[in-house]
C-alpha cells in the first residue's frame, strides 16, 4: 500500500507523541504504514507512507537519488547568484551538497494560507523558488538556503520522484496503490 498525505505544518512525522503538538495518526486512517523519510514539523507538503519495505527503501535510500521538489519562501529578494551557488552545491556544516536545481519561482495561486502565517516584514520582501534535491540531509534545504544568504520562511515538499502533491489538501490523505 502506498498513501500520499499533504502534511501540514506543526505536524510531527510520527504516529505517537505527547500529545503537545499533532501527529500523523491525527491524519493517517490506513493501519501499518510508515513514512517513507520524513519531514520536519516546520515544513509542509507531501509524505509518503507505505507498509512495503522495499518501496521504503527505494524511496528514501540516497543510492537511488530519487528527486525531492520543494517550493520554498525564502527572506529577500533572492538573487540569480545565489541560485548558482545552489545549483553548483554548497559547503555546509557537515560537507558539501550535492548539486540541485534552484530556479525563480512565483507564489502559486493554488498555495493554502499557512497556519500560523509566515511573518511579514514591510520592508524586507520575500521570494520564491523550487528546489530539487537528490540527497536527504537534516533539514538541507534551510540550511542550504542560509548558506547562500536567503533564510527559508516556508518549506513545501511538492514532488518525490514519481509522485506529486496534486491537489491534496492540506491534512488530506489519497491511496496511491
Amino acid at each position: 500500500m502506498l498513501v500520499a498525505l499533504n502534511k501540514p505544518y506543526g505536524v510531527l512525522c510520527q504516529f505517537s507523541g505527547d500529545g503537545s503538538r499533532p501527529t500523523l495518526a491525527d491524519y493517517v486512517r490506513e493501519k501499518d504504514v510508515y513514512p517513507a523519510g520524513r519531514l520536519d514539523h516546520d515544513s509542509e507538503g507531501l509524505l509518503l507512507l507505505t507498509d512495503e519495505g522495499p518501496l521504503a527503501h527505494r524511496l528514501t535510500d540516497p543510492k537511488h537519488k530519487q528527486p525531492k521538489t520543494y517550493l520554498v519562501q525564502v527572506d529577500g529578494a533572492i538573487t540569480d547568484e545565489a541560485l548558482a551557488a545552489l545549483r553548483q552545491g554548497v559547503m555546509l556544516n557537515d560537507g558539501p551538497t550535492l548539486p540541485a536545481g534552484a530556479e525563480h519561482a512565483v507564489e502559486p495561486q493554488w498555495l493554502w494560507p499557512r497556519d500560523p502565517p509566515v511573518r511579514f516584514r514591510k520592508a524586507i520582501p520575500t521570494s520564491w523558488l523550487t528546489v530539487t534535491l537528490r540527497e536527504g540531509r537534516n533539514r538541507q534545504v534551510r540550511r542550504m538556503t542560509a548558506a547562500v544568504g536567503f533564510p527559508t520562511l516556508r518549506l513545501v515538499r511538492l514532488r518525490i520522484g514519481d509522485y506529486a502533491l496534486d491537489g491534496l489538501a492540506p491534512g488530506q490523505t489519497c491511496r496511491l496503490r
